[in-house]
């Protein structure tokens, strides 16, 4: 009798031990998987040219809109893969454009992903005049096409 008791007790013990295991297993796997991906980017966006951008995709995940000679917000997130990606993007006018008239265009260009580092997490595209576009990874909003400034400014230097 005190064997089957023993057997009981052994088996109880074993169904504990795996049910707990695959919960472990259920919690940690995602996050074992998600060590080995890359995570989605921001896309953010400049433009300088005269004319404000309407709508821009990148690969077909949409950037926003950007005055002239203006830059954009932050649109979150989207996974960039491969050696290319497809930019296209919708001219707009001011209204003085329009009234000289200038008419909404659409552009497309294929052009090559930069490689991104381990800490980039910021996709910028740059519109620059003639409709060359250019592409960056930063881990940080400060643009990857003009010096990073060296140090910061400290308020109190700029109250003076």
């Amino acid at each position: 009798m005190a064997a089957d008791a023993r057997r009981k007790r052994t088996w109880r013990r074993r169904r504990i031990a795996l049910a707990v295991l695959a919960l472990l297993l259920s919690y940690a796997t995602p996050k074992i998987l998600a060590l080995f991906r890359t995570p989605g980017a921001m896309v953010t966006s400049e433009n300088h040219m005269e004319r404000p951008i309407f709508s821009f995709w990148v690969n077909g995940f949409w950037g926003g809109n950007l005055f002239a000679n203006g830059g954009g917000g932050i649109m979150c997130c989207s996974k960039f893969e491969g050696d290319t990606v497809k930019v296209t993007w919708i001219l707009d006018m001011t209204k003085q454009q329009q009234i000289q008239g200038a008419v909404e265009e659409r552009h497309e260009v294929q052009l090559s992903l930069p490689q991104r580092g381990p800490h980039d997490q910021y996709l910028h595209v740059r519109f620059d005049p003639g409709n060359k576009v250019r592409l960056g990874w930063s881990p940080d909003l400060f643009s990857p096409f003009e010096p990073r400034p060296t140090k910061a400014v400290s308020e109190s230097s700029e109250a003076q």
